[in-house]
């Protein structure tokens, strides 16, 4: 499968099956990446060019918002349950905009979940003006992990062979090695070495050579293709493609949410990677990575606008009310940020005792601003139905 092309070099790796029945087979070692960019084709850069145009758009948007922050949390859930889903981690959208975060329900919620701690981490060690290093993406990637099965071998570099995806037409009898679609590169030193190349040459600036949306499909590749990590390595990976893009000036606000769009094209997703190792096709796949990144910013961007009408909506609703402004709006804030909450929330969010706290929820609920989770549950959660409407495309 592997051609001429192929950005990188096949080396043997040996091993033995579960049962103790030795294999060969090779593993793929991509070459780290150039200074300079890939050959494209013009309709390809029309793709990058537009991918600019909708980036740049969302941004302004986020910008002319009251205070951006509050606008990013709730499309992060969003993201959250899209990106989980490609790797086949899956909760009902509503059900992950509904959870609680200090205590889910089940291990597909903590991972999900777990994912939007990640990358809050990300976006504030990006503020603090932090370098992206190798120490930095084995600490998100350990935060991915906490609570989960493969936590004991996580927040490192992985010890131990992977495989990916099936070949069609093999033996499902055959060893796992055999029946894999790709086997990234063996661990070990030269592992370690090309990610901390691949996070220096994301933290250095190639915007003389290389437009910025384009190094962060290249840099997109280059770290799937190594899949450092036992797991995580495709939430992670694209969590990179926003942190690349503020990196690089494009975006101010770590808003974009690129998942939703992948998840609806998975094989054509897979494929385009698949591509660049075998046979070098960086035209195809940057191309269709920069259509996706196009709609991705143009769908974050209708999201955003729609929050802020439903923000202004539910305030000018509170202001038409008898309820004190002040601290049903400091609320109305919170359900924004947080798509569901508890009055312990509540409380702190308005910083005044848990019964006032309980009492403004309960005003908002008989406002219409706010409604119960579950009226059974021990720990009642609230949410605001119109966000949540927003965020689940209901209107």
């Amino acid at each position: 499968m592997f051609g001429k092309s192929s950005p990188g070099r096949l080396v043997p790796i040996r091993g033995t099956t579960p049962g103790g029945e030795a294999w060969e087979h090779r593993a793929f070692v991509p070459d780290d990446l150039p200074s300079t960019s890939p050959e494209l084709s013009g309709a390809t850069y029309r793709c990058v060019a537009e991918a600019r145009a909708r980036l740049a758009a969302l941004d302004s948007t986020a910008l002319q918002l009251p205070d951006s922050p509050l606008f990013r949390y709730p499309t992060l859930r969003r993201e959250a349950q899209s990106t989980s889903a490609l790797e086949g981690t899956y909760a009902p959208l509503t059900a992950v905009l509904e959870a609680d975060e200090d205590s889910p329900v089940s291990l597909e919620l903590t991972e999900i979940l777990n994912y939007v701690r990640m990358a809050e981490r990300a976006f504030a060690a990006m503020a603090d003006g932090s370098a992206l290093t190798l120490e930095l993406l084995t600490e998100l990637q350990g935060t991915l992990m906490r609570g989960t099965r493969m936590e004991s071998v996580s927040g490192q570099v992985r010890d131990a062979q992977v495989v990916i995806g099936l070949r069609t037409g093999v033996p499902m009898s055959a060893p796992a090695i055999e029946t894999a679609r790709f086997v990234p590169a063996p661990p070990g030193e030269e592992l370690e070495q090309r990610l901390a190349a691949l996070a220096a040459w994301m933290d250095a600036d190639h915007t003389d050579e290389i437009d910025p949306v384009v190094a962060a499909a290249m840099a997109h590749y280059q770290f799937e293709a190594l899949h450092p990590f036992r797991d995580g390595n495709g939430r992670l990976g694209r969590l990179l493609i926003v942190l690349h893009l503020v990196g690089q000036g494009v975006l101010t606000e770590p808003t974009l949410s690129v998942s939703p769009w992948f998840e609806e094209r998975r094989s054509d997703y897979y494929d385009r990677l698949m591509t660049v190792s075998t046979d070098g096709d960086w035209d195809a796949y940057v191309a269709f990575f920069a259509r996706g990144i196009a709609a991705a910013a143009e769908l974050t961007q209708r999201q955003m606008i729609a929050l802020r009408a439903v923000h202004e909506n539910l305030r000018s609703t509170v202001r038409g009310s008898s309820l004190r402004a002040e601290t049903a709006g400091t609320l109305v804030d919170l359900a924004i940020a947080r798509p569901s909450f508890s009055v312990r929330q509540a409380q702190q969010a308005l910083g005044v005792s848990y019964q006032r706290a309980n009492q403004v929820v309960r005003q908002l609920v008989r406002l219409g601003v706010l409604d119960v989770v579950d009226p059974k549950a021990y720990k009642r959660r609230f949410f605001a139905p119109a966000v949540v409407d927003v965020l689940t495309g209901r209107v």
